[in-house]
C-alpha cells in the first residue's frame, strides 16, 4: 500500500512542486517590481497567479479524488499559525497573498492581527477571510480538555466542537465592521457512509463526501460591544454543536435537498496546462543535460524525486489533526469565560 501511495504521490507531488516554484517565482518578481509602485495592481495580479497554484489542489479534490463539496477560491485569505508560511510552495504563496500569520501569543498577535486586518480595508476585490475561531485543530484529546474546562467554569459542555477563543474574532469584527458586509458560519461534517477525505486518500484518488452547512450573518446585525460580540460567538458555537448533534443522528444538516456543486472545468484546464508544460520542460532538460545517461545523473534524479516525496509527506503529516499536541486544561479563574492558551498550545 505504501508503494502504491508513493507511486501516486511522486508524480502529482513533482507536478505541484515544480509548478508551485514557478508560481512563487512569479509572485516574488511581482512583489519586488510591481508592489512598490501599486499595491492594488500587485494584488490583482497576484490573485490570478495564486489561482494557478490553488486550482491544482481544487483539481485533486474535485476531479482526481471525486470529493463532493462546495467551496470558494478567488481572493480567499486565512488567519494561520506562523509556522505555516515556511512550508515550501504553499506557505510561500500564502505569504505573497497576504495571509495573516499568528504565533498564538496574544501579546504579540494583537498588533499583528490589527495591522493585517487594516491592510484589507483597501483590498481591490471582494475577498473571504477564513478565521478558525477554535484556534487549533480538533482531536479527541482536545475535546476532552474543552469539556473539562467547560465543566469547571460553568460553560455549556461541548460534544462536537471546542470552546472558541474569542479575542481574535472580536478584534476581527471590530476592525472589519465598516467594510465587510457579512460573516459566514461554516460547519463541515462527514456522513457516516463516507470515509474522511485524508491527504493520502485524496492522492490515491479515493472518493469521499463532505456536507457543508453555511449560514450568513449580516455584520450590521452583530452586537456593538466587544463583550457582546464575544458572547455572540460563544452562542454560535453552542448552536453549531447542536447542529452537529443533528447531523450525527440523521446524517444530514436539514430536510432540504443537498445541493451538489459541479466540478469546475477551470481547475482541469489549469492542471492539463501545467502537466503539459512541466513534462515538455523535463523532457527538454533531460535531452539537453543527458542526465539519465550516467549513474551520477540517475542518482541525482532519484535524489530529486526523493526530496519531492519527503516534502509531500511533510505536507500530509502537517494536515493530519491526529498528530497535533493535546491541549492542557488551565485551572479556572473567577469570571473567566474563555480558555487561556498554554505554552504547549502556543507552539503546537
Amino acid at each position: 500500500m505504501a508503494i502504491a501511495a508513493a507511486a501516486v504521490i511522486v508524480p502529482l507531488g513533482l507536478l505541484f512542486f515544480i509548478s508551485g516554484l514557478v508560481v512563487n517565482l512569479i509572485q516574488a518578481v511581482c512583489f519586488v517590481t510591481i508592489r512598490p509602485l501599486s499595491k492594488n495592481t500587485y494584488r490583482r495580479i497576484n490573485r490570478w497567479v495564486a489561482e494557478l497554484l490553488w486550482l491544482e489542489l481544487v483539481w485533486i479534490v474535485d476531479w482526481w479524488a471525486g470529493v463532493k463539496r462546495s467551496g470558494c477560491l478567488g481572493s480567499t485569505l486565512a488567519v494561520m499559525k506562523k509556522s505555516s508560511k515556511f512550508l515550501p510552495v504553499i506557505g510561500w504563496s500564502m505569504w505573497f497573498s497576504e495571509y495573516l500569520f499568528l504565533e498564538r501569543n496574544w501579546v504579540k498577535d494583537e498588533s499583528t492581527l490589527k495591522s493585517g486586518l487594516q491592510r484589507l480595508r483597501d483590498y481591490p476585490q471582494p475577498f473571504w477571510l477564513a478565521l478558525f475561531v477554535e484556534g487549533t485543530r480538533f482531536t479527541q484529546a482536545k475535546l476532552l480538555a474543552a469539556q473539562e474546562y467547560a465543566a469547571s467554569t460553568g460553560l455549556p459542555i461541548p460534544r462536537n466542537v471546542l470552546i472558541p477563543r474569542t479575542k481574535g474574532f472580536v478584534s476581527a469584527v471590530s476592525h472589519m465592521r465598516s467594510f465587510v458586509p457579512a460573516i459566514y458560519d461554516v460547519t463541515v461534517a462527514i456522513p457516516k457512509s463516507s470515509p474522511a477525505p485524508t491527504m493520502i486518500r485524496l492522492f490515491k484518488g479515493q472518493s469521499s463526501v463532505m456536507h457543508v452547512h453555511l449560514k450568513r450573518h449580516l455584520m450590521k446585525e452583530l452586537p456593538e460591544t466587544d463583550d457582546a460580540v464575544a458572547q455572540w460567538c460563544r452562542d454560535m458555537f453552542v448552536a453549531k454543536d447542536a447542529l452537529l448533534d443533528k447531523h450525527n443522528a440523521e446524517d444530514t444538516f436539514s430536510d432540504q435537498e443537498l445541493q451538489e456543486i459541479p466540478r469546475p472545468k477551470k481547475s482541469l484546464l489549469v492542471v492539463i496546462s501545467w502537466a503539459s508544460l512541466v513534462i515538455f520542460g523535463v523532457l527538454k532538460f533531460l535531452q539537453w543535460s543527458s542526465l539519465l545517461s550516467s549513474w551520477k545523473g540517475i542518482a541525482f534524479s532519484a535524489f530529486g524525486l526523493g526530496i519531492v516525496t519527503v516534502l509531500m509527506q511533510i505536507l500530509i503529516r502537517f494536515s493530519q489533526s491526529e498528530r497535533s499536541t493535546p491541549a492542557k486544561v488551565v485551572p479556572s479563574k473567577p469570571n473567566s469565560k474563555e480558555p487561556e492558551q498554554t505554552t504547549q498550545d502556543k507552539h503546537r
